[in-house]
């Protein structure tokens, strides 16, 4: 696995947690992401994610409630949530193509959620890119 990529799982892991914890995204980041064995590049992606997603909690929020017509977002699995905020953050923050950040969603979403979520999260992330961005 890429760095980029064990870093958008471990971003996922920590605003996960701290979603579900009611804790400290800061905490969360030193004592999971920080105190790991992982690379330190990995280790400063996956922390300035995590942080920006937190940060920007509301921003993706927003944009989920949009593009998951008829889903109030108390109903979506908690593992969906934290990865359509990474990959909204992402999307909206970095220079990352988007088919990248869909792809890499996806896949998580395979590895960490239901049979459902693949489709679920590519449906709204899918909405949202074919109206906002370009694929490149």
């Amino acid at each position: 696995m890429g760095r980029r990529h064990t870093g958008r799982k471990l971003a996922m892991q920590a605003v996960y947690q701290a979603e579900v914890q009611g804790g400290d995204i800061s905490y969360i980041i030193d004592a999971y992401i920080e105190a790991g064995n992982f690379h330190p590049e990995t280790k400063e992606w996956a922390s300035e994610l995590a942080t920006g997603v937190w940060a920007n909690k509301a921003a993706s929020d927003t944009l989920v409630s949009a593009y998951a017509i008829g889903w109030d977002l108390s109903r979506i699995n908690p593992v969906d949530l934290s990865l359509l905020r990474v990959a909204f953050y992402e999307l909206l923050h970095f220079d990352t193509a988007p088919s990248i950040i869909l792809n890499e969603a996806i896949e998580l979403s395979k590895k960490y959620s239901t049979d459902d979520s693949p489709k679920f999260i590519n449906g709204i992330l899918g909405k949202y890119v074919e109206k906002e961005c370009s694929l490149d």
